[in-house]
């Protein structure tokens, strides 16, 4: 451009100098409030979850896939846009697929995970690169599934249910993962396998954890009844992992996968635990796998049941891979996986001394496996149990379970709506403990401290004051608030 063309401001001629002086410094930019930024999405978080709330409660369900169908075929089917592993049982389920999860993610894949219940915070959930979605992620997606949640509930029939929480909760896992999006998804069934939300994903390997009883309102009261409704995720053509299963519940598990036509691998045939020796912090594994055996894994967990379930978890992640005889998974990016596996309120120490241990077993299964490994794994002086409990849950078998294992018991009752009246599990304990053995007390934060009083005092002055413990258990519920007291961050 000539400068006869170029226009100048009215204060300035061709001649004048267009920079006078030095530039003004660039303004500060403001300063972010990341502390504001963060109370405000807990505020929306809240907001969300109280709307959520007045659904249908995750302990109810119905038997039919078609208002989640429904939904998700709205949102675009995000469940068919990446592979799925589908793990159900009654007891392990969290635990082993963290574990499946640990070792993808070591393989070199962005992995997904949805589990239930949550321990803290319901963004503990929906997991993706390891990591607990954030609350303001997670209100933006359940505002982009919210016009489609009330185009569902608007065709509901007149005396059908609404959409329930764990249904909407479930498509919003799904859509995160599309959108994110992942390599492959890792999702646990909520309550059973056939009518479970999830099961509208067809997983490429199902894989069922030990079955028992619970939840008998819905499953059936008999372990064959429940091991059919959760025999439901294996569909035609995957890898079914099964973990050791009493007969009667094996046998309708390999019935169904002659009836889809699936492949199967057993825990202790196809692969299982060669051998585990306990050490500091967890216990060292030598591991049957499909593709051959995986030496010195270190296991920073407690119990033959989560050795079990690191056995499960290898297999099913070496299905997914195609792995079979003389092809294996890397050793070392095995071990690098396990070493890292953390799975909260699972025999977690929040406190050294005394000891602190925090355990959701909340049924008599969970129970007995907790109390073989404290029998097995631990030498507590004197050990004392908190117990906070479901009323809806066999809170008599637990107890009995608990019971060869601890000194005295300190009765509660967590925060859950579904909580055991207190006077009720004062007297379920009285029952299986003897009066001299149980204390209540109303709430969990003095329960605790009333348990660490009773390890610490002793009658007898030869008697050592160290090595006392705490368990503190009965619940999903009461584990997490646990790890809130002890000021344990969301996993």
């Amino acid at each position: 451009m000539s400068t006869d063309d170029q226009e100048f401001p009215p204060e300035l001629t061709e001649g004048d100098n267009f920079i006078a002086g030095p530039l003004p410094d660039d303004p500060e930019p403001p300063e972010v409030d990341e502390a504001a930024i963060e109370q405000q999405a807990r505020r929306e978080l809240m907001a969300v979850e109280a709307e959520l709330n007045e659904r249908w409660p995750e302990s109810k369900i119905a038997p039919s896939l078609t208002r989640i169908t429904t939904l998700l075929n709205l949102l675009g089917d995000p469940q068919t846009t990446y592979p799925v592993i589908h793990v159900a049982g009654t007891n392990g389920k969290s635990s082993t697929a963290r574990m499946i999860e640990a070792l993808l993610t070591r393989m070199g894949l962005r992995v997904g995970r949805y589990t239930s219940p949550h321990l803290q915070i319901v963004t503990e959930r929906i997991s993706i690169d390891g990591e607990p979605i954030s609350a303001e992620k997670y209100v933006d997606t359940f505002r982009d599934v919210a016009p489609f949640v009330r185009m569902v509930d608007s065709g509901a029939e007149a005396d059908g249910p609404l959409l329930s929480k764990f249904e909407i909760l479930t498509a919003m896992a799904f859509a995160a993962f599309a959108d994110a999006p992942v390599e492959v998804a890792v999702i646990e069934t909520g309550l059973g396998g056939s009518w479970d939300a999830t099961n509208v994903a067809d997983g490429q390997v199902a894989v069922i954890t030990p079955i028992g009883i619970d939840h008998v309102e819905y499953l059936g009261g008999d372990r064959a009844s429940i091991a059919k409704e959760k025999a439901g995720i294996i569909k035609s053509g995957a890898v079914a992992v099964l973990a050791e299963q009493e007969p009667d519940a094996e046998h309708v598990l390999l019935e169904r996968t002659v009836e889809v036509d699936a492949t199967v691998a057993r825990s202790g045939s196809e692969f299982g635990v060669l051998g585990r020796d306990i050490a500091v912090g967890g216990q060292l594994l030598r591991l049957q796998g499909l593709g051959g055996v995986y030496e010195e894994v270190f296991l920073p967990l407690h119990g033959k049941h989560q050795a079990d379930n690191a056995a499960l978890a290898l297999a099913s992640v070496e299905a997914f891979f195609g792995a079979g005889k003389e092809r294996q998974l890397v050793q070392d990016a095995v071990r690098e996986a396990f070493a890292e596996v953390q799975t909260p309120g699972r025999l977690e120490r929040v406190r050294a001394a005394p000891a602190v241990l925090i355990d959701a077993a909340h049924n008599p299964h969970g129970a007995a496996a907790l109390a073989k490994t404290i029998d097995e794994e631990f030498a507590f002086r004197r050990l004392a149990a908190v117990v906070g409990v479901l009323a809806d849950k066999d809170v008599r078998g637990i107890l009995e379970a608990l019971e060869p294992v601890v000194a005295e018991i300190v009765v509660t009752r967590n925060g859950s709506e579904r909580a055991m009246p207190l006077e009720d599990l004062v007297q379920l304990a009285t029952l299986v403990f003897g009066e001299e053995r149980v204390r209540a007390e109303a709430v969990l934060d003095t329960a605790i401290e009333t348990a660490i009083g009773l390890v610490e005092q002793t009658d007898d002055p030869e008697e050592p004051l160290a090595g006392g413990g705490v368990l503190v258990t009965g619940s999903v519920v009461t584990a997490g608030e646990a790890r809130t007291l002890f000021g344990r961050e969301p996993v």
